[in-house]
């Protein structure tokens, strides 16, 4: 058998403590993985969708929620404003793109966008099957909206009211599928557009008074600027309103700083627990050092080389470490693989990906090379043997 081979097998031979060392490293290296990758998709996911959007028009409320509900939509807006309100900000000459979005219903969770095709093209999407509505009730639908409501050119639907609730189903009104969008990676995937008539049409019974009409709302605007003197300009233009405009970059920055020092404080413990780890490993090897002594320095004086033996002691710290990484990669996969199950379920987002991602291969190497630090005393030990003293004294 040679020394790789010996070194599995006095690996397994003490199934305690190398299960311990396993563990704590599995959950160490899965731990810190899964947080390099929540980083790098919703980093992706967030830069993606807000695709030059410098500001969002709104209903006062929180800033952060009117970004997540008219940027991302993964949250409910803050209220609706006029839209003659809204006009006057869209047709300043600082802004360059004014897309209006207006929208409060669903189709089995899937939440239906009142707009105009300048949203869609905005991100680049265009229609692969059909054709963009033209009409009342004329709907085009995402990629991933097609695949998983089973929805197809010419198919009819019925709205329900609110974002989350299936169960108020408006049935005046039908909706028919004229288009489906092409895949694009982008919150468009995932949406019902129409026109924003068909949204107000909808909601006509919902009307209190001649002063209080659906066709006189909308939800949000989304902004981009031709001066950078429109970040400062258009606040100011309505402060005294019911209205506030929220930048995209600030809102998910604070969002990010907010997220990521929870995510540090893992870090940390994810560390703590690597580092404990690392000190099982020296301690299963140091102890079984101890209690091999006679059984090494048999060795030893059956030829086996100083060199030998030490290289079969880092062997087994080596086949400790990388039981251990390659455990704590898989079950990172498996954790994000549950969150993105959980937000696709509930916000229809997608962040599951297996790639390895570069700072993974830093975390793989790191690890390595500390398990191999954790292995050298214990091996320096086992060369430096007393043979004679060792096996008078057995």
């Amino acid at each position: 058998m040679n020394l790789f081979g010996i070194g599995i097998k006095n690996v397994l031979h003490r199934p305690l403590q190398t299960a311990l060392s396993f563990i704590l490293l599995a959950f160490g290296v899965g731990m810190i993985s899964l947080l390099m990758l929540l980083e790098v998709q919703l980093h992706k996911e967030f830069d993606r969708n807000i695709k030059d959007i410098d500001m969002v028009l709104g209903a006062k409320g929180s800033p952060l929620q009117l970004i997540l509900a008219n940027v991302y939509h993964i949250d409910a807006p803050t209220g609706n404003i006029k839209l003659n309100d809204a006009r006057n900000l869209m047709k300043h000459p600082f802004v360059e793109e004014a897309i209006p979005l207006a929208y409060g219903d669903n189709y089995q969770m899937w939440r239906i966008v009142g707009t105009e095709p300048s949203y869609p093209n905005h991100y680049g999407v265009t229609v692969s099957e059909g054709k963009i509505w033209q009409e009342d009730f004329e709907s085009v639908i995402g990629a991933r909206v097609a695949v998983e409501s089973g929805l197809t050119i010419g198919d009819t639907f019925y709205s329900s009211h609110g974002l989350t609730d299936t169960t108020d189903v408006h049935t005046n009104k039908t909706f028919k599928v004229v288009g489906i969008f092409e895949e694009s990676g982008s919150v468009i995937d995932q949406l019902i557009l129409c026109n924003i008539p068909s949204i107000w049409s909808v909601h006509e019974h919902l009307k209190i008074s001649e002063d209080d009409k659906p066709e006189d709302e909308i939800t949000a605007v989304l902004l981009k600027k031709k001066n950078p003197l429109a970040i400062i300009t258009l606040p100011n233009l309505i402060k005294d309103s019911n209205m506030q405009i929220a930048l995209p970059s600030i809102e998910i920055n604070r969002l990010n700083q907010n997220f990521g020092l929870g995510m540090e404080t893992v870090r940390y413990v994810a560390l703590f627990i690597m580092l404990l780890s690392f000190l099982s490993v020296f301690v299963s090897l140091y102890g079984s050092l101890r209690d091999r002594k006679y059984e090494l320095a048999l060795m030893r004086s059956f030829g086996i080389s100083a060199t030998s033996l030490f290289i079969l002691i880092l062997i087994e710290g080596i086949v400790m470490i990388l039981l251990g990484l390659i455990a704590g990669l898989l079950l990172s996969r498996f954790g994000l693989w549950i969150l993105s199950s959980m937000l696709e379920n509930q916000f229809h987002f997608d962040i599951y990906q297996t790639g390895m991602l570069g700072n993974e291969l830093i975390l793989i190497i790191s690890t390595i090379f500390v398990g191999i630090l954790a292995s050298l005393l214990p091996a320096i030990e086992a060369v430096t043997i007393n043979i004679s003293k060792t096996l008078s004294d057995a």
